[in-house]
């Protein structure tokens, strides 16, 4: 109970967190690669808003199938609530360019699975997703930051059209803290009443 998802019996995630420091650390002995894909459903609101959170559940429980048979067995999937979703890709090529192209793989076949219609009690739904991908290797990388990493690359894919993917690049980062240190820069301007009229 404490570690596995009630609605899709998929890992959550303290146990995806668990498993995710393991993947560090066998990555760092083995020098390979692994890849975190941070999945979240477009336009789920919609479906819980129009139809209930009855529909919104099944067809949760429809992902969770559809991802485990879209990854190997060793391969993590996990919820971390919401319709937000996990894929940890473990044992990926040495080389980056490599393991890129494998988690790319796994990233299209997920959007093209997600993309067959569902039905929920009679009700054909289309869902898609949006994925962001981080590529993580040994010491190189950090459980807390892998996780950003991904979820910033799944917000850009959002931003580009949705039912898409993204690899997280540091530029995303950057423009996204300069993008925050705007918007607090504007609040405390207008808190010491800075602006002036031209």
């Amino acid at each position: 109970l404490a570690f596995y998802d009630p609605l899709t019996q998929l890992p959550n995630r303290r146990l995806l967190m668990d498993r995710l420091e393991h993947a560090l650390l066998t990555s760092a002995r083995s020098k390979h690669y692994g890849a975190l894909l941070y999945l979240d459903m477009d336009y789920f609101k919609n479906l819980n808003d129009t139809k209930g959170h009855q529909y919104g559940d099944l067809l949760l429980q429809q992902v969770a199938e559809r991802l485990k048979s879209a990854v190997r067995e060793e391969d993590t999937v996990a919820r971390l609530g919401g319709d937000e979703f996990v894929i940890m890709l473990e044992d990926l090529n040495q080389n980056a360019d490599h393991a890129a192209i494998q988690a790319k793989l796994v990233g299209d076949k997920v959007v093209a699975i997600l993309n067959e219609p569902s039905m929920l009690n009679g009700y054909e739904y289309y869902p898609s997703c949006s994925i962001g991908i981080a590529l993580f290797h040994g010491d190189d990388s950090q459980v807390h930051t892998l996780l950003t990493q991904a979820d910033t690359s799944m917000y850009e894919a959002k931003k580009c059209g949705r039912n898409t993917l993204r690899f997280f690049d540091p530029s995303m980062q950057k423009a996204l803290e300069q993008h925050v240190e705007l918007e607090n820069a504007l609040r405390q301007a207008i808190s010491k009443q800075q602006f002036q009229l031209h």
